[in-house]
């Protein structure tokens, strides 16, 4: 089966606690060390056998391939696209079962990463979870105040809207909020924008 590695702890020796999400499942897994092993990472989508053990109620991750692309070897997006899959693995911490709709996000965006702003992936990528999980707010109601938000909307985590005088942060065109929210595109953001929505993404989902 295929799946991304969302998470690698270290346990005893060198022997790791490696979490995968699959197409709709959260695996924890546990991987012995030894020399014969392939090189496995945070973020790599990998291609896996789980052998399970009547001593332990946690399967061995076996024969593990890297299903790697060109980007990978790219530092500064391998970087970020660690930063992006950690967020998954905070929000579905204590799920088992899980929609495929979280694992076909990865992979849309695994295959856009190189071919787009890896910044911009993530952020269409953010409004899309918000938005199949029910929680993307399109009527632009400050939450503070309750009052509606016109020209400029201030976002916090999750993309919750505000008056900019009500919480002193950055603004955004409301305009180019709402393109973003009804069509995932953030098209008419420059990189300074993008660059603070990221930042937003990066507080968690």
């Amino acid at each position: 089966m295929q799946g991304y590695i969302i998470n690698i702890n270290r346990a005893r020796d060198e022997d790791l606690i490696v979490t995968i999400l699959s197409q709709n499942r959260k695996y924890t897994t546990y991987r012995f060390y030894g020399a014969r092993h392939s090189t496995i990472n945070l973020g790599y989508k990998i291609d896996f056998e789980l052998q399970h053990s009547y001593k332990s109620n946690i399967a061995q991750l076996r024969n593990i391939l890297h299903l790697g692309v060109k980007w990978n070897i790219d530092r500064d997006k391998m970087y970020l696209w660690q930063q992006f899959i950690k967020l998954f693995f905070k929000h579905l911490r204590d799920i088992e079962e899980i929609d495929q709709f979280y694992f076909d996000l990865l992979e849309k965006s695994y295959s856009l990463w190189d071919k787009q702003s890896s910044k911009r992936v993530a952020v269409e990528a953010y409004v899309e979870l918000l938005s199949h999980e029910g929680r993307l707010h399109k009527n632009f109601i400050c939450f503070e105040c309750e009052k509606k938000i016109t020209e400029e909307v201030s976002l916090l985590r999750a993309f919750l809207p505000a008056h900019k005088e009500c919480i002193y942060t950055h603004a955004f065109k409301t305009l180019h909020v709402e393109e973003l929210f009804n069509n995932q595109s953030t098209l008419f953001f420059g990189d300074d924008d993008i660059e603070k929505l990221w930042q937003i993404v990066c507080e968690g989902f």
